[in-house]
């Protein structure tokens, strides 16, 4: 098995960012929302803030959204149902510590002033605890329903990303496809540090040595250990030889986790069904190749959700502490 973790510390950048990653360890956040809705795409929100806060206070790392604008039947999963930037609004006034994630922004069907916008407003009102991951988009339905083609998303993507890190500066003055900000003017807020972790998720249409160069982290999605421990190393080295500073990994995890301990894993959707010791174990040899964070799904979860969470928080977090 390969193993490839970096001892270098990773760059500081915000709250959310710098409590969640650390080099050598893995950390473990939770998908939004926390409910199980295994037999149709629409969850019914069931003390969606009280199960997050619930999450905070048993010590996990993050609380991860996604931007699922549409009900798209080919995709079926509708998400956590709100828009992740006004929900994110909401969670940092009902939490205090718990990172604010994203996985991740679809950054072509959005305008890079409002992701800017909302996204620098989220981080100052949660007192530096965004995440943002961002993704050029894989659900073609979305694309005629804003008018936008899904063929140059790949360009739109750069694009974007270049206009948002430029919201960082004072005044910026540039030109690009969404605009030409110039003449003094700026935007605000700004990010309690200055900027804000753009994680990219999965290819996004882009050459792999522009992620490693681009982003501050890196969103993919689980696969056997083997040949995620060689996709991980590969994407280190690409790191490396881009000069760039040592990046966090994160991956997503579909879980089912029951009552017996010693449970032998069942494949899932995107993960397993297994007791908690088999999960211990799994996670512990993600540590080992370098994934730095896991969030687990608990979509498929047939247990009480609250009984779960405690489960993990007792059984997993004194290995993995966030």
């Amino acid at each position: 098995m390969p193993t490839l973790v970096d001892s270098t510390e990773f760059q500081a950048i915000n709250r959310g960012y710098n409590t969640t990653f650390r080099p050598k360890r893995l950390s473990l956040g939770l998908v939004a929302p926390l409910e199980s809705y295994s037999t149709g795409p629409v969850p019914r929100m069931i003390r969606h803030i009280e199960r997050v806060q619930l999450a905070e206070t048993l010590g996990f790392s993050a609380i991860w959204l996604r931007d699922v604008p549409f009900n798209v039947p080919t995709f079926g999963d509708a998400g956590q149902l709100f828009d992740p930037f006004v929900y994110l609004g909401l969670l940092a006034g009902q939490t205090e510590r718990i990172a604010l994630g994203v996985a991740s922004i679809v950054l072509p069907l959005r305008h890079p002033a409002h992701v800017a916008k909302a996204a620098a407003s989220v981080d100052l009102l949660s007192g530096g605890r965004l995440i943002l991951g961002i993704a050029s988009g894989d659900r073609p339905e979305e694309y005629p329903a804003l008018n936008m083609n899904f063929d140059d998303r790949s360009e739109r993507f750069r694009a974007s990303f270049e206009y948002i890190n430029r919201m960082w500066d004072d005044a910026p003055s540039f030109e690009n496809i969404y605009g030409s900000p110039y003449g003094g003017m700026d935007m605000l807020p700004k990010p309690v540090l200055g900027k804000l972790p753009l994680l990219i998720t999965g290819g996004s249409q882009q050459d792999p040595d522009w992620i490693a160069r681009n982003g501050e982290g890196w969103i993919t999605y689980p696969r056997n250990v083997i040949a995620q421990g060689k996709i991980i190393s590969d994407w280190r080295a690409r790191v490396e030889a881009v000069g760039g500073p040592a990046k966090p990994a994160v991956q997503s995890l579909y879980i089912d986790l029951v009552e017996s301990s010693d449970a032998p894993p069942e494949p899932i959707h995107l993960g397993f069904r297994s007791g908690v010791n088999h999960l211990r174990a799994y996670l512990k040899s993600l540590e080992a190749i370098g994934i730095n964070h896991v969030a687990l799904n608990l979509r498929f979860n047939k247990r009480d959700i609250e009984t779960t969470l405690q489960r993990l928080a007792e059984a997993l977090l004194p290995d993995f502490p966030g």
